[in-house]
């Protein structure tokens, strides 16, 4: 039989005919790419759907509206009434989410249909207020929103679904990515959906993103014009264009974070201090490009909003700290760390300049520059200081350290570390002559110090001082304590840790000086104290005790009988590596008013399983345990311990433990509201 293929032209008549071409392959011309179409040559269709070629015959193709282009999807998308409409379109597949992502905010057409009109009075009430189903469209844009990507998390197609997603349930406000070595990481293409999607951002912040460049932070520059926050951390392909560009767009620029971007110097932040007058907070480290030109334009164009500078590892010289000192009118903290090119005088010019009249905290950090006679210069230009920190600086000595605390009257910390040239004379000057506002003071791994061969001359004490720490300080010695209970009579907390060359000779008269009550004493390190130590602050400041670190000392279960029966109000205690036995933790958990939460016994080799019914009953209270190395406690008495802790029904926690064989055994507890 004889099979023809008929079509319909437009007129009233039907023409028999065949295929078109005597060769099918020719028939490509008409067919949909990767598809077997054949569309009749016709200009007015009867048929609505286009045909198959399958099977050796022609099938008609159900409708799909993937058929249409991405234009008309685009121009479908932009009209849908709301964001929840929107945000379901961009489930459908990644083609959705990309062009719904790429929808700005000011392209959404605003255009309604009679029925959603009608829809929107009927919602209204008789107040005239809108029903909170309708209240959709107009919480976009508020920016209370926070999000965050992590490592392979951090790619274009969670950017597009956040830009998305938020945009109808308040707005993103706050965007932090960290990226990784993934190749499926950040681009421009997910920067520029952020871009569109969401013009509320506030904060930006990018860590580790090499495949990031000035395209996409041109993006954000163009479309997020509230930005007000910026981080860029380890982002080399970003350059001077990146800033310029921020710079025009986001004028209410306020915090500006650089760091290891080699690719951004001075031009980058000339632009930003040309063009953003509200800045307060600027922290630039590691950017080789970086040096007097651009630092002084920031804080010469900020004078008056410039609060908090932050320079580290920069190429720059006395020219910035001169800026610095002239032009800081409004700083507050200033912290400058590994600065080579920076000598004594530029710090001594920074002091002399008299524009750090604000200044309250002042951090120094491996700065060859930080002299005896620059301190005193910046004690002298700084009378509200109130924070100096000093951190490996070589060249600071006594004399500077003492001349400082004779000119910085409102100094209330005092913290050294790894200074040393400064030796006990400096120590002792800076409590006797910083005034009658220090609180702090805090001295770690000076090796200068060593313990006094003489007395002191009778001084005064230091009666606002209210927290005393000296970490590894090995010269630390009896002497020296002796001469601190005279001068701290007011001591709330206090930290001696690694002072081998201490005894309970030198740390008992500092105990009975303190008269206020002791809140928190962290012994740690101090392997030549004893159960008498223990016993004094049980019965001195058993009150008001609430920490207790004794990792490391020389105490065995008295001591623990002496805080069972005085010190009720502790909550964190830590015996670790310390000589006691199941009795000392039979005689903690026997007395009821003590109320620990914190418990750490590692270490503690002759603590075995038999203290498992005594740390049950201490796990009433306890958020955390720590058991590690207790060689003694099995695995089945930390099973059985896990079990009994799980069902305190009053307890509102839950439980975590870790095991390991070598190490031994230790049991955590968190607990959620």
């Amino acid at each position: 039989s004889h099979s023809s293929l008929y079509w319909f032209a437009g007129s009233d008549d039907f023409c028999p005919g065949g295929s078109i071409y005597p060769n099918l392959k020719e028939s490509s011309l008409f067919l949909y790419p990767n598809q077997d179409v054949y569309f009749p040559p016709c200009k007015r269709y009867r048929i609505s759907a286009p045909f198959i070629f399958a099977g050796g015959k022609f099938e008609q193709k159900k409708p799909s509206i993937e058929v249409l282009p991405d234009e008309c999807l685009f121009e479908i998308f932009r009209r849908l009434p709301g964001g929840q409409e929107r945000s379901t379109c961009a489930c459908v597949s990644k083609r959705w989410l990309t062009l719904v992502s790429n929808i700005r905010r000011d392209e959404i057409s605003d255009n309604k249909t009679p029925q959603a009109s009608d829809l929107e009075h009927e919602n209204t009430d008789k107040k005239g207020g809108v029903s909170s189903e309708d209240v959709d469209s107009d919480v976009e844009g508020d920016g209370y929103l926070s999000r965050s990507l992590d490592g392979k998390k951090a790619t274009d197609i969670r950017l597009a679904s956040i830009a998305v997603g938020t945009a109808s349930r308040g707005g993103l406000g706050k965007l932090f990515i960290r990226g990784s070595k993934s190749r499926h990481g950040v681009t421009t293409v997910g920067l520029r959906a952020i871009s569109r999607g969401c013009p509320s951002l506030r904060v930006l912040s990018l860590w580790n993103l090499s495949s990031v460049g000035d395209e996409g932070l041109c993006e954000i520059a163009n479309g997020c014009h509230q930005l007000e926050k910026l981080d860029l951390c380890h982002c080399p392909s970003i350059t001077d264009k990146s800033l310029l560009a921020v710079a025009k767009g986001c004028p209410n620029l306020t915090d500006l974070t650089i760091e290891g971007c080699a690719n951004i110097g001075n031009e980058g932040l000339q632009a930003i201090a040309r063009s953003c007058p509200n800045l307060k907070s600027v922290s630039i480290k590691d950017c080789p490009l970086v040096g007097d030109q651009g630092v002084a334009s920031l804080l010469s164009s900020a004078s008056y909003s410039l609060t908090k500078v932050k320079l580290q590892a920069l190429n720059i010289t006395d020219v910035s700290l001169a800026v610095i000192g002239h032009y800081g009118k409004a700083v507050t903290d200033l912290s400058l760390t590994s600065l080579p090119n920076v000598s004594e005088k530029g710090f001594w010019v920074m002091g002399n300049g008299h524009g750090l009249q604000k200044l309250k905290s002042f951090t120094v950090t491996s700065c060859r520059g930080a002299t005896d006679s620059g301190l005193e210069a910046v004690g002298k230009g700084c009378p509200n200081l109130k924070q100096l920190c000093l951190s490996k600086c070589p060249f600071v000595s006594d004399k500077g350290l003492s001349s400082l605390a004779k000119a910085a009257g409102s100094l209330e910390c005092l913290q050294l570390e790894e200074c040393h040239r400064i030796s006990q004379f400096g120590f002792f000057c800076s409590l006797i002559n910083c005034g009658a506002k220090l609180k702090v003071i805090s001295f770690a791994n000076c090796l200068g110090i060593k313990d006094l061969n003489s007395g002191l001359p009778p001084l005064s004490p230091c009666e606002s001082l209210r927290s005393l720490s000296i970490h590894n300080c090995p010269g630390f010695g009896d002497a020296s304590l002796f001469a601190l209970g005279k001068l701290c009579p007011q001591l709330q907390h206090m930290e001696l840790c690694g002072l081998h060359g201490i005894t309970d000779a030198g740390v008992l008269p500092l105990l009975e000086s303190c008269e206020a009550g002791l809140l928190k004493v962290n012994l740690s390190g101090c392997v030549n104290l004893s159960d008498k130590v223990v016993q004094t602050i049980s019965n001195l400041h058993g009150w008001t005790l609430e920490l207790l670190n004794l990792d490391g000392c020389k105490i065995s279960d008295a001591s623990l009988v002496a805080i069972a029966e005085n010190c009720h109000l502790l909550t964190d205690l830590d015996i670790s590596k310390c000589t006691i036995t199941d009795s000392g933790i039979a005689a903690l958990a026997h007395f009821n008013p003590i109320n620990l939460q914190i418990l750490s016994v590692s270490g503690c080799s002759m603590v075995s399983d038999k203290s498992l019914p005594s740390l049950g009953k201490l796990g009433e209270t306890l958020l955390g345990l720590n058991l590690q190395q207790c060689k003694a406690i099995s695995s089945r008495a930390v099973a059985l311990l896990t079990e009994q802790l799980w069902r305190f029904p009053s307890s509102g926690m839950i439980c975590y433990y870790f095991l390991s064989l070598k190490m031994g055994v230790a049991f955590f507890m968190a607990e959620f509201p």
